[in-house]
């Protein structure tokens, strides 16, 4: 017994090796090959050297130590250096310590054993070797405390990592509460809960209704994984979406989503941090597997019948379709609601950029606070009985709105101003909150003015009506600004009112009306590609891109249902250069393209149209002296009519050239008008 046991102690200790390493100890420090590679006794102040490399050079210390765990068996006085040097490093370095140990590290077991004590676990299994009964090895045994340690900084964070490289986010959680103190321990501690929520889900109610903490978004130890964990809260939304949707589109798409995020996830994970990646691989199949199992409930989409047209041309759009203009809308909600008395506006723009869209969806968001009474004055027709008649549409108007019995017709034809005052003060009377009256095309004031059929004093009576009430205001919306009219008509309202532009979509906007029109099913998509042509082909004019989307629809449904042949359910580029070179487009445009037309020819002014003739044959755009050169036009003039036209959205300047604004305007300018010069 004794012999076999001197055997196998020589066998397996190697003491030769371990005497010749004694006289080559300094080669050893030289990182000779001389190491003893086969025997488990610790070589001789092998500890204290390893030590001060790693508190000289982290780095190359562990690069250090992964040569010995990798090609030598001095596991224990690899334990024992890094120990000693993290519980002497700061505490502001220990947390980046020890991730960069576990970036490299070739045995994780050193990891467990930075918390762990080694000793313990040594003389445990050397117990479970001894021939003892089990109740005395368990006597033996309870004295010693195996588990991981948080009882240090060191020790907790060695811990934190440990238990998520073994997916036990839970106690990795416990672990990192010790040192949310330290440097990057409030964002490893937020980690690891979100990693033990993410990890504890049972099917995709429990996804979608998971409480997340606030991820850190600065200075973070881990930024591919707060990536990750980004694409995770995507597909969080996507699971609530496929939950809670009627809408079996809406449904099936955001089921597309979700995988597409949680393949991204898989596809990527060789870029995380070893300690989490194989817990988030975990994560991301078993919420894969869980939404591959209602794929089929959820289903492909096929299109079976023609597809219901979202888009609006020519009719305001309402609703929810009503997309784009929100900074407008928020704008009334202060001037109309916060402030102390109501402010009257002027909505002023280009044709057909949904100023009477505003108006109405205006009325529809104020909410009972404020009423608002819209009147289009294009509906007067052809006036011939004077003011009374304008008076007349407004009393109309306001009855609907308040319920309020409007005048008799023939008093306000017999004495107009005298019938509506009367009126209107039993109105501001019985009013509850602020009221607004919205005239429509307002230029029409000024035509029935110039015809004489009204008096050029009407904008004073108006005027005179809000002075009676601060609650009272007037929104006035069409092509210009007050200060664009006759001044003479327009002058009482000159210091009263609030211009608000209403310019083009921006290409954000654009894309969202385009590819979410706001209805349920809408089964049809459109390209990047062919969201960024639109945009580029309308500038963001809504009439126009309404216009698109409506073509563009009618061309699926014609291809697939009328001439019965298969194509994708994605718009592309071509498409939209097929709808817009087809005659149709431009004349079911005709009424826009035409109004911006007659506005450049106001007051027989033939300037602007010549300009605009010579820049649409130029798409790259025309310098002040070329079209000095082109026209003829008087420098002073041309300028004028330059300013005029850019101040309606007509045309712009960059770095010295002009060109037309809208890309399908200056087309149809080309196509119309070309060969009048």
């Amino acid at each position: 017994g004794v012999a076999f046991g001197v055997a196998f102690g020589v066998a397996v200790l190697r003491p030769e090796n371990w005497l010749f390493s004694l006289f080559n100890l300094n080669h050893l420090m030289n990182g000779s090959f001389l190491l003893p590679r086969i025997t488990i006794l610790s070589l001789p102040n092998l500890d204290s050297r390893l030590k001060k490399w790693l508190l000289n050079d982290w780095n190359n210390g562990i690069y250090n130590v992964n040569q010995l765990l990798r090609y030598t068996m001095q596991f224990i006085p690899v334990v024992k250096a890094v120990n000693e040097a993290l519980n002497t490093k700061p505490p502001e370095q220990i947390i980046w310590s020890i991730s960069q140990l576990t970036e490299t590290i070739y045995d994780w077991e050193l990891i467990h054993f930075t918390s762990a004590a080694l000793n313990d676990k040594l003389i445990s299994r050397a117990i479970d070797d001894f021939i003892l009964p089990f109740p005395g090895k368990q006597r033996l045994k309870g004295n010693l405390n195996t588990d991981t340690r948080i009882d240090t900084p060191y020790r907790a964070v060695a811990a934190g990592f440990w238990y998520l490289h073994e997916k036990q986010p839970f106690k990795a959680v416990q672990a990192f509460e010790v040192v949310r103190s330290l440097l990057y321990g409030e964002e490893m501690y937020i980690l690891a809960i979100t990693l033990a929520v993410f990890n504890d889900i049972k099917n995709l109610d429990s996804i979608a209704n998971l409480q997340i903490p606030t991820f850190p978004t600065i200075d973070l130890l881990r930024p591919t994984t707060w990536q990750i964990l980004d694409r995770f809260v995507k597909v969080i939304e996507d699971i609530k979406i496929i939950n809670v949707s009627f809408s079996r589109v809406s449904r099936s798409s955001a089921l597309n989503r979700a995988l597409g995020e949680l393949t991204t996830i898989l596809n990527t994970a060789d870029n995380l941090p070893k300690a989490e990646k194989e817990l988030i691989i975990d994560i991301a199949q078993n919420w894969q597997q869980q939404l591959l199992q209602i794929a089929g409930e959820v289903g492909e989409i096929v299109i079976t019948k023609p597809v219901n047209n979202p888009y609006v041309i020519g009719d305001p759009v309402m609703g929810k379709l009503f997309i784009g203009r929100e900074d407008i809308i928020r704008q009334l909600e202060e001037l109309w609601l916060k402030g102390i008395q109501v402010q009257s506006v002027v909505i002023y723009g280009h044709r057909r950029m949904g100023k009477t869209s505003i108006l109405l969806n205006a009325a529809n968001s104020l909410g009972n606070e404020v009423k608002v009474v819209y009147v289009n004055l294009l509906k007067l027709g052809n006036v011939t009985q004077g003011v009374g008649e304008v008076l007349m549409a407004i009393s109309d108007k306001i009855s609907q709105v308040l319920n309020i019995e409007p005048p008799n017709d023939d008093d306000l034809l017999r004495l107009p101003e005298r019938t509506f005052n009367r009126y209107f003060e039993k109105v501001i009377k019985d009013l509850s909150g602020r009221l607004i009256i919205a005239i429509d095309e307002f230029e029409k004031i000024e035509e029935l003015i110039k015809a004489g059929k009204i008096s050029p004093d009407f904008m004073g009576f108006l005027r005179g009506l809000v002075q009676e009430d601060s609650q009272v205001a007037f929104a006035f919306a069409g092509l210009h600004t007050l200060d664009e009219m006759t001044a003479n008509y327009f002058h009482p309202f000159f210091s009263s009112v609030i211009n608000i532009p209403v310019g083009f979509l921006n290409r954000g906007a654009t894309a969202q009306i385009l590819a979410n029109p706001a209805i349920e099913d809408f089964l049809l998509d459109y390209t990047p590609e062919a969201l960024d042509k639109i945009y580029d082909l309308t500038y963001g004019q809504p009439y126009l891109v309404q216009l698109v989307g409506f073509h563009l629809v009618r061309l699926y449904n014609d291809f697939t249902f009328e001439q019965g042949k298969k194509r994708e359910s994605v718009f592309t580029v071509e498409d939209v250069e097929a709808i817009v070179k087809k005659p149709e487009f431009f004349q079911r445009g005709s009424n826009y393209f035409n109004g911006v037309w007659g506005q450049a020819g106001e007051n027989n002014d033939h300037i602007q149209k010549t300009i605009l003739i010579h820049l649409a044959k130029d798409t790259i755009g025309l310098t002040v002296n070329e079209l000095i050169e082109l026209t003829g036009i008087d420098e002073t003039d041309l300028q004028k009519a330059l300013d005029t036209l850019k101040r309606h959205d007509v045309i712009g300047e960059n770095q010295g050239y002009w060109r037309i604004t809208v890309e399908l305007f200056r087309r149809w300018v080309f196509k119309s008008y070309s060969g009048n010069l």
